[in-house]
């Protein structure tokens, strides 16, 4: 190529890469938590700074929260010259009211809150998204991060790679077969249970349950099932849609189970005691795991 053509596609590029930086669609869609990289963290301290899973949807001028900005704020539309959008927090009695600017690739919307019967302001929060090659870099702040201001990356769901599947056959899993319950809270008011059925046929199969103070707080309907030569962990909390996690190791003891599109838990996993059955759930890295200790019945 000789060098005027060189220098044309080399000015079309970089033209095509300005526009793409400055069009607003590039936020269009569903973003997950991929990870946290706020300096200086412990592992502990790691998360995301928002919510793991949230969307936006764009018109000329203008921005839209589609889902997971706030207590109900689904489908906000906020506009990009300053000007005030109010919404209403009905189950917290506050006014939020919204502003939101776009510069330079850079897409920042703040919150104002102002809660009770008077509607005193009560708290901010600013955020900022900037897309680059890696994905949606987000960072937070409000008036109670002083000098640290959390960021991390999220991407949409197809863009993560999803985990190598550990070589195995439902045999494997026969340890967690059986009736499994525990306790937690004050007086143990909180009482939970797995109930899983033999390796059979290529799957298990089982039914959880959570009862606070007598009454029904939650349940949840599971399955493992070989495919491709490993296992998948589906989850159906509420009866819901399925969420899949693949098993990614195991052993006689202990199996982990892995779904880094979804926002939360990412990570399941099953271990066998002396004591009983631990499942563990959380982030891929760090954060505070949750834990649920069984006893077989």
């Amino acid at each position: 190529m000789n060098r005027p053509l060189m220098l044309l596609s080399l000015f079309v590029l970089a033209a095509s890469a300005h526009a793409r930086g400055n069009d607003l669609k590039v936020f269009d869609g569903e973003w997950i938590y991929v990870e946290d990289r706020t300096p200086g963290r412990s592992l502990e301290e790691l998360g995301p700074p928002m919510s793991g899973k949230f969307g936006f949807g764009s018109e000329p001028g203008a921005i839209l929260l589609t889902s997971g900005h706030g207590s109900g704020m689904k489908d906000l539309r906020i506009t990009l010259d300053g000007t005030v959008t109010e919404a209403k927090d009905a189950a917290y009695d506050t006014l939020v009211r919204y502003t939101a600017s776009w510069k330079d690739g850079v897409l920042t919307y703040e919150s104002k809150y102002f809660r009770g019967p008077e509607k005193k302001e009560d708290g901010f929060i600013r955020k900022t998204f900037k897309h680059t090659a890696e994905g949606l870099l987000v960072s937070v702040r409000t008036q109670r991060t002083g000098d640290v201001e959390p960021i991390a990356l999220y991407r949409h769901p197809q863009d993560i790679p999803l985990p190598k599947p550990a070589k195995s056959t439902i045999a494997d899993l026969a340890w967690l077969s059986g009736n499994w319950s525990g306790t937690r809270g004050t007086n143990n008011s909180i009482a939970f249970e797995e109930r899983w059925t033999p390796p059979k046929g290529g799957s298990m199969f089982a039914v959880s349950r959570t009862i606070s103070r007598d009454r029904l707080g939650a349940f949840e309907y599971l399955r493992i099932l070989e495919r491709d030569g490993g296992l998948v962990y589906i989850a159906q909390p509420g009866g819901s849609a399925p969420t899949e996690f693949i098993m990614t190791e195991f052993s006689a003891t202990r199996a982990v189970f892995e779904n880094p599109r979804n926002d939360y838990p990412k990570r399941i996993a099953y271990e066998l005691g002396e004591g009983g059955l631990t499942a563990t759930i959380g982030l891929l890295k760090g954060g505070t795991p949750r834990k649920f200790e069984f006893k077989r019945e």
